[in-house]
């Protein structure tokens, strides 16, 4: 059975991971990939946005199953022209990928069905956006381009002047080209933040294992946003009571919200929660695995992904038994110095052989990685490897991926040192 995975990172390289451990032995490609995934799946270099060379290829190459991760090919409809060639794949159509492709979408949607979340109001004028900012009375503020924009589309403001710049910044400065052209200013939710990645086939809905990212870039909380410098699996605020309401409230309703408005999801949909003191709340949807969330969930995974995966675009996922480990998942960014900013490329990687530590302990996830002209494994991104280790308890995951971590070196390597201790002061104050 022939698979190709669409994309190139971390969230990729952990699909893959999993995928290569079917019992159906998948022949396994990926495009474009990296330097890493080439150790575990033949890499196409076809851009992970090039919808007609994927389709193309996929269908010239006889691939069986095409997994599209990313949210820029979902969104571009990549799923839709696969269908059109006869090739089935993973992940939601364009109609329903709008669920991230558009906040004005979503929070629309939530407002229409009753789906907590945070309150807001939509503007296509700067000046409106503007005035809206001024009457506000309650800070922070939270500013969100409309659409698709690498992550760096939200926009939390502390007083007045900062969301003026924000509006002036998304609106009339297009820093985010199109995706800038409508925004949502919303109220700023405070609790525990949650992901929660769930496979659905339109009816059922199975939640996987919870988890917690760590955005900033700098220890405590501190530095710039980035795409996520580590996580833990699962959450410990998301206690068995909390995922009874979302499922009720958030999940479920979601999924029926979608189904009525004609927009089925298949695939997996990421809901970005708020433990807010009034109840959970959707913070964001996303219409892909999360990265990297996905790290730290699959690896908990006992079942076989690629059958999941196959029964959420057949529609049988609710004849399956889905089963997630009862152990815990911590994952380590190692990202290049600068990031989110500037940074070099093409520092050499040492401690690795074949992608991953020669004596275990750990799975290294390849995020921007490269093989240059002599073959040696080097840096090509911000975001660099994810060490991941699992064991039976958090300290213990943490204590392997942190050992792991300091046997891989490279120029300028930056890593914040408290992933996951937020954490474990939740599981001290249960």
């Amino acid at each position: 059975m022939k698979v190709l995975v669409v994309g190139g990172g971390g969230r990729e390289h952990a699909i893959l991971r999993k995928l290569k451990e079917s019992p159906l032995a998948p022949q396994l490609y990926a495009a474009p990939g990296n330097g890493g995934i080439s150790y575990d799946a033949q890499c196409v270099p076809i851009a992970a946005t090039d919808v007609a060379g994927i389709v193309d290829f996929a269908a010239r190459e006889g691939m069986d199953y095409v997994v599209v991760a990313p949210d820029d090919p979902l969104v571009l409809g990549m799923v839709d022209a696969l269908a059109e060639r006869g090739v089935p794949a993973f992940g939601p159509n364009k109609a329903a990928a709008i669920i991230e492709g558009s906040k004005v979408f979503s929070k629309n949607l939530m407002k229409q069905y009753g789906i907590p979340t945070a309150r807001y109001e939509t503007f296509d004028n700067a000046d409106a956006a503007a005035e809206h900012v001024r009457q506000n009375n309650a800070w922070p503020l939270v500013i969100k381009a409309d659409g698709l924009a690498l992550g760096k589309g939200v926009l939390i403001c502390e007083d007045e002047a900062a969301a003026l710049a924000a509006v002036d910044e998304i609106m009339r400065e297009g820093k985010f080209g199109a995706s800038g052209s409508r925004v949502v200013i919303e109220e700023f939710l405070t609790g525990p933040e949650v992901s929660v990645l769930c496979f659905t086939d339109g009816k059922t809905i199975v939640p996987m294992a919870s988890s917690m990212d760590h955005k900033r870039a700098l220890d405590g909380d501190k530095g710039l946003n980035t795409g996520g410098m580590g996580t833990v699996a699962p959450n410990p605020y998301y206690t068995a009571g909390i995922a009874a309401v979302c499922m009720e409230t958030i999940f479920r309703p979601t999924v029926e919200a979608m189904n009525a408005e004609g927009r089925t999801f298949k695939g997996c949909l990421y809901f970005g929660l708020m433990l807010t003191p009034d109840g959970p709340k959707v913070i964001e949807y996303n219409c892909r695995f999360g990265d990297p969330e996905t790290q730290v969930v699959l690896p908990l995974l006992e079942s076989d992904l690629l059958a999941v995966m196959q029964a959420t675009t057949n529609g049988t996922l609710g004849g399956l038994d889905v089963r997630f480990s009862e152990k815990s998942a911590a994952c380590v960014v190692l990202a290049s110095g600068g990031y989110p900013q500037y940074y070099e490329k093409g520092k050499v990687i040492e401690g690795l052989a074949e992608g991953q530590l020669p004596e275990g302990g750990a799975t290294v996830y390849h995020a921007g990685t490269a093989l240059d002209a002599d073959g040696a494994l080097v840096t090509a991104g911000g975001r660099v490897l994810g060490v991941t280790a699992v064991a039976g308890t958090l300290p213990e995951a943490l204590s392997a991926a942190y050992k792991a971590a300091d046997k891989i070196t490279f120029e300028g390597l930056h890593r914040r040192s408290d992933i996951g201790q937020r954490a474990l002061k939740a599981i001290q104050n249960v």
